[in-house]
């Protein structure tokens, strides 16, 4: 229920609006649905995969095409596919061997096109192909000679192409004569995580950014190429505009702004302390929006719209529920409820979310999120009737923050009896570049500290027991329950660790090619591996040097195809766990990359991660069961540590 596919997600309308598209499994496993916009009981899958899902995917300008990204066993090498929805075809626009492929741009003056970045001529470097979607053939528009991206107007002219600088900034560079580039914009390091080119209005004369110079918190602009006039139009003085993950086929990472379909105005943008807010810019959405306020019950996003911008797709985010996407019809100035995100969470009793801010011991504001089993705080004051175990969870990147609304871990957790914590932690996004640059170099060492700050917080509230206080999370996340176990030896009662490094020499090293032009950012943020400063530095903040410190147990899990977080960064720690003979459960996936994608791989995980939870916290658990059928799950170390894993790995065989 709460680890398995969504019953629907992602949902699109053709650019037409005659069409509606979503996920939803087909025989447990995620693809792509297409029906009639006015007759959802009549959409039928389009797409037919049969291993780990479709994620990434989109309409075509044609509206009889669906544009989707698939790789093969989480290993990032992503390739691009079109499906022509009338002859029902599915064709691979990329067929390259060992590339990772990426959509650049899609536009509505071009239907039959679209841009594709392909690595296929250097790994490192994506060049930008014109691509026809019917045929497949592709035409070169843009050689790389060295740049990070680019971006296209919708008549697809490359007008700019970034870079990194040496300093950890990146430069904006502009198309000149005979092939050559001149410097169009710097943009120092301090501001490079949050000053970004948007998009271009519909002369093309205007661009959109987020612009962090000159302040602290990241501003909406304009910026008119021909008369250089800067214009805010929108600020908020504690967030920076807010970006989120949509899982589009163009960008998975992208700002939160309202830009008409074809007149290319930013009509509102969206900022988020620790709610969402918008701010309005265009008076002619002014009414829509207030009226998707009422409706909404919570924060709410407007996540498709119809070339006409007679229609709109809302996706409504509570915490205590399910996604709830509606139909919003502009001309009736109506919403009506299409279905939620998971029909099997509808009316089941779950647990609120709490926005807090704690201090960090320096004076820095961290905007955190905890949740309580529900029925253990009877007076409602936000403080349950006695300390409970708790669990802390953070987000990855660690360049990203975690958000109000519903969570699938918030969820579990608080069921099972304790209490969860999610941190932004210095360094996170969103709060203003004084606080992401707080982070800096600060890796194992004052970003850890606000997490032990908040822990205390926890502690002197009445919220958590000092002494059954477990750390779990992924990536970033997973080297910090690392380091907690390995810097703090004593804080936490034990740990969970999904796909987190243990080496920051060896984790940078090993970097795909493609990551290759952000090794100067990593130098300035984490630590720079070309110098010996900079690598005794890493090794100072890696976990894999101190597993000698390590007194609590350990559950690591791992996906073999990972290309982010490699599988020797899990090998190696465990390997040494188990020379000093400490307590350490090892599971792997054989067919996962950088966390699980498939639904028995995650509910094999849970099964495993809430057994070893409640031996070492006390909370309920369910016995393993038949919680790894289907799943590719193996333990190779420690399999005897957790109780019921040894049978339950007997009987999978």
């Amino acid at each position: 229920m709460l680890f398995g596919n969504p019953g629907k997600a992602r949902v699109q309308l053709s650019p037409d609006g005659s069409q509606i598209s979503y996920l939803a499994p087909v025989n447990g496993v995620l693809n792509v649905w297409v029906g009639p916009a006015d007759n959802l009981e009549a959409a039928r899958p389009v797409t037919h995969d049969t291993e780990r899902g479709i994620g990434l995917y989109g309409w075509a300008y044609t509206n009889d095409h669906i544009i989707y990204l698939q790789d093969q066993g989480g290993n990032e090498q992503w390739q691009v596919y079109s499906i022509n929805l009338s002859s029902g075809e599915t064709m691979n626009l990329t067929p390259f061997e060992g590339i990772t492929a990426v959509v650049g741009a899609m536009s509505d003056k071009y239907p039959d096109e679209i841009v594709i970045g392909i690595n296929n001529r250097n790994a490192s470097l994506h060049d930008l192909y014109r691509v026809d979607i019917k045929t497949g053939n592709m035409t070169l528009i843009q050689e790389n000679t060295g740049f990070l991206g680019f971006y296209m107007d919708k008549d697809y002219n490359v007008r700019f192409a970034v870079k990194m600088t040496p300093d950890g900034g990146k430069e904006i560079f502009e198309p000149a004569e005979n092939g050559s580039w001149t410097s169009f914009m710097k943009i120092g390091m301090e501001d490079e995580r949050a000053t970004n080119i948007l998009g271009f209005d519909k002369t093309g004369e205007v661009i959109y950014m987020a612009d962090s110079r000159d302040r602290n918190t990241a501003a909406l602009y304009s910026l008119n190429l021909k008369t250089e006039e800067r214009k805010l139009m929108a600020e908020d003085q504690q967030s920076d505009l807010n970006w989120i993950w949509t899982y589009e086929i163009v960008g998975l990472y992208v700002p939160q702004i309202l830009v008409h379909p074809t007149e290319m105005n930013v009509q509102a943008a969206a900022f988020n302390y620790d709610r969402i807010h918008w701010k309005v810019i265009d008076p002619a959405i002014a009414q829509d929006l207030e009226y998707l306020r009422g409706v909404a019950d919570g924060d709410f996003h407007v996540i498709s719209r119809t070339l006409d911008d007679n229609a709109w797709i809302v996706v409504c985010i509570v915490d205590n529920g399910p996604k709830r996407y509606y139909y919003y019809d502009r001309k009736k100035g109506q919403a009506r409820l299409l279905f939620t995100a998971n029909s099997e969470l509808e009316g089941r009793p779950l647990a609120k979310m709490n926005p807090a801010v704690i201090k960090s011991r320096d004076g820095l504001d961290l905007v955190s999120y905890y949740t309580l089993p529900l029925n253990s705080d009877s007076d409602g004051d936000g403080i349950p009737d006695k300390p409970l175990p708790m669990v802390i969870i953070i987000h990855g990147g660690p360049w990203l923050r975690d958000d109000w609304g519903y969570s699938a871990d918030h969820q579990w957790l608080a069921n099972r009896g304790y209490a969860v914590l999610s941190i932004n932690f210095r360094g996170s996004t969103g709060f203003g570049k004084n606080f992401t640059n707080a982070g800096n170099m600060e890796w194992g060492r004052k970003m850890q500290d606000d997490l032990i700050d908040a822990v205390n917080w926890a502690v002197e509230r009445g919220i958590a027991d000092s002494n059954q206080v477990a750390f779990m999370g992924g990536s970033y996340s997973g080297y910090a329950a690392l380091v907690g176990l390995t810097f703090t030896p004593e804080t936490f009662a034990c740990g969970v660790d999904i796909c987190g490094m243990s080496n920051l020499t060896d984790w940078i090293e090993s970097f795909p090619p493609y990551w290759q032009s952000v090794i100067d950012l990593m130098a300035v943020r984490v630590g720079d591996v070309r110098t010996e400063e900079g690598r005794k530095l890493l090794a100072e903040r890696s976990p894999i040097n101190y597993v000698d410190r390590i007194q609590r147990p350990l559950l690591i899990a791992q996906g073999a195809n990972d290309p982010r977080a490699r599988q020797n960064e899990s090998d190696r720690i465990v390997q040494a766990m188990q020379k000093k003979d400490l307590p350490v459960t090892y599971v792997l996936y054989p067919d996962e990359g950088h966390g699980f994608a498939r639904p028995e791989n995650r509910l094999s995980f849970y099964a495993v991660a809430e057994a070893f939870l409640s031996q070492h916290l006390g909370g309920r658990f369910e016995p393993i069961g038949d919680d790894f059928q289907n799943s590719s799950i193996t333990v190779p170390v420690g399999v005897e540590e957790i109780p019921g894993l040894e049978d339950a790995i007997t009987e999978k065989g």
